[in-house]
């Protein structure tokens, strides 16, 4: 047995008594966040029929509150056997082996400078320099405070991790070292005395800080800040942040004040919404969820109604609606597009054009008279026109009413509003009437919604005949009758709120885009980049989630779920999106990118089923 184990349990055993040998360390297996190329996993078979099976529910990661998370805590101690010491140790050893990981498992002869707090977020750290004492690190730990001041788990990490750097042999070079500091003048005295760095460790606040960093906290993140970009020459340490970086309020998507920017973030059991709704998620880094030992069943128990979608949510999507042996066109479905006007028949051909690539069997985009020849010889040869009665402005008008009605009876799904025009009362009097005596599901974009915006207290939406609507933040305000932005700074909030009030599916774009669903669970999409903020991307998003609702209803027939179809693809898109900007860059990429790298995503996610 080594010395530090004998020192930890006889620590362990004065203050708070041994645990019965029945009591067993949870693995801490972990979740890598918004993977850009998902991992290889087993589907079924080919043979099934998807109709078949039973319906199932996206999104099994649930974004957790701070207070939830001391509750799941409490609950595995109470009930599971799991002490938690041992969560604290299970926790500093899932950093470890993420650490462990980005060396390459060349752990020897670095150094690491250990932050920490005086609350538990502080002795998992204190853990974890003990971890990495054992494989040859050089290791400082720096106590925010006093080990006396400290308490329960915490205090016991803190004595371990002193007694340990006391104890170590006279006049042989340290390989831990242990300073306890209270002010900006001690602090300036330990850092000024220590060199490079290969790690540093941020577990100075964990998930329960509610007000902004200042005094000694706000030396040590300008610090950091500092050090990332002035190391006289050498590369830039890695800064690990242990479940949360430093400054976060782990509830607010939005910073509260300064933050630590970490390379990397092990959050515990579950993530949280700073973990991963911006612009607070941007401080993570990588964000990996380790799972310490909280049994599933009790992270499910707390009922959090926010989701990150994962790759196997979608994976089992595209299982479900794979063509098999028996397939055609019309087992896919039929999008009707409506879109388009004179002058603006582009954002019509994308639509269109993503609708087809998604792998419906048939499209059709309606467009007004004056436009149809443009978009017919531009359109992909596969996709069908159909012209409508216009304004003279070159507009749909409401004489198109019945001639839309009679073609969406062949069809699926209907999309509409991209390039639609909003200016004139005649386009905005046939929005309203295909919306309202709509019979099949129908996604509302762009000037769709314009057309719409204050969204009309009469148009709810229906099991029978869904609607998804997909703005941006502009036009989220329009929507909802607001000129003021603050509205959009709790986004989850905002769109849950809509989504429920009008019983529909909201996506609202953006950076980490959500998908509200009107029973009020919120899933937050982690694909694409920047590069998707291009002209026509949303036009094109459109035709894939009407693509991907129309096969669910061809395929899944009673068993479709237009939610559970938006989500996965929303996610393709994003993906798609993200390999073209491996391919190309993100300044470079067009809206037609994105659907040119549509298949490659889809073949990423479901190789088997994409094979003849």
């Amino acid at each position: 047995m080594s010395a530090a184990l004998v020192l930890y349990l006889a620590i362990l055993e004065k203050r708070n008594g041994w645990c019965s040998g029945r009591q067993r360390a949870a693995s801490a297996a972990v979740f890598c966040f918004a993977p850009k190329y998902p991992p290889k996993t087993s589907v079924p078979e080919r043979g099934i029929d998807p109709t078949k099976t039973r319906p199932y529910h996206p999104a099994v990661q649930r974004v957790i509150s701070a207070e939830q998370m001391g509750k799941i805590d409490h609950l595995t101690v109470q009930g599971y056997e799991v002490s938690s010491q041992q969560l604290m140790q299970n926790a500093a050893k899932a950093c470890f082996q993420e650490i462990k990981s980005f060396f390459s498992g060349n752990l020897a002869r670095k150094k690491a400078l250990v932050l920490c707090g005086q609350g538990n977020n502080g002795g998992d750290g204190a853990a974890l320099a003990q971890e990495l004492c054992h494989v040859g690190f050089e290791v400082d730990v720096v106590l925010f405070g006093r080990v006396q001041d400290s308490k329960d788990d915490a205090r016991t990490s803190f004595e371990i991790v002193r007694s340990l750097a006391d104890s170590e042999d006279v006049g042989s070079p340290k390989s831990l070292s242990f300073v306890e500091c209270n002010c900006d003048s001690e602090w300036e005295e330990v850092n000024s005395s220590h060199g490079y760095y290969d790690l540093i460790i941020d577990a100075l606040f964990g998930t329960g800080l509610s007000r902004p960093l200042g005094g000694v906290f706000l030396s040590v993140i300008n610090y950091l800040t500092r050090i990332r970009s002035t190391n006289e020459g050498a590369s830039p340490p890695l800064i690990v942040s242990v479940d949360i970086p430093s400054g976060l309020n782990a509830d607010l998507p939005n910073p509260f004040g300064p933050a630590v920017h970490a390379d990397l973030t092990v959050t515990f059991t579950a993530p949280k919404a700073a973990n991963v709704l911006p612009p607070a998620s941007h401080f993570n880094g990588k964000l990996v969820v380790a799972d310490i030992g909280s049994p599933k069943e009790l992270i499910e128990s707390v009922g959090s109604n926010l989701f990150v979608v994962e790759p196997n949510d979608v994976r089992e999507w595209l299982f479900r609606t794979r063509y098999t042996s028996g397939s055609y066109k019309n087992t896919h479905g039929h999008v009707l597009v409506i879109a388009g006007s004179r002058g603006y028949t582009g954002a019509a051909v994308l639509c269109g054009n993503a609708a087809m690539r998604s792998g419906a069997g048939l499209v059709t985009i309606a467009t007004p008279s004056s436009a149809q020849a443009l978009v017919a010889a531009t359109a992909m040869t596969e996709v069908m026109t159909a012209p409508l009665a216009e304004t003279d402005r070159g507009a749909v008008s409401d004489d198109a009413i019945h001639h839309v009605k009679r073609l969406a009876a062949k069809s699926s799904v209907i999309a509409i509003g991209p390039g639609l025009s909003a200016e004139d009362d005649r386009t905005r009097r046939f929005v309203y009437s295909i919306v309202r005596q709509r019979n099949t599901p129908m996604v509302i974009d762009a000037d769709g919604l314009n057309c719409l915006a204050p969204w009309p207290t009469d148009l709810q939406g229906s099991e029978e005949a869904p609607l998804v609507l997909t703005p941006h933040p502009g036009e989220m305000l329009r929507l909802i009758g607001a000129h003021d932005k603050s509205v959009l700074n709790d986004r989850v909030a905002l769109a849950r709120d809509f989504a429920t009030r009008h019983n529909l599916i909201l996506v609202l774009k953006g950076t980490r885009s959500l998908v509200a669903a009107p029973d009020g669970r919120v899933f937050i999409n982690p694909t694409g980049n920047a590069g998707l903020g291009t002209a026509g991307s949303g036009d094109t998003l459109t035709g894939i989630i009407a693509g991907f609702v129309a096969q669910a209803v061809a395929t899944l027939r009673e068993n479709a779920d237009a939610l559970v179809a938006t989500i996965a693809a929303l996610y393709i898109g994003g993906l798609a999106g993200d390999l073209a900007a491996k391919d190309l860059g993100m300044r470079t990429m067009v809206a037609s990118d994105i659907r040119n790298h549509f298949s490659n995503a889809v073949r990423l996610l479901d190789p088997t089923g994409e094979r003849p």
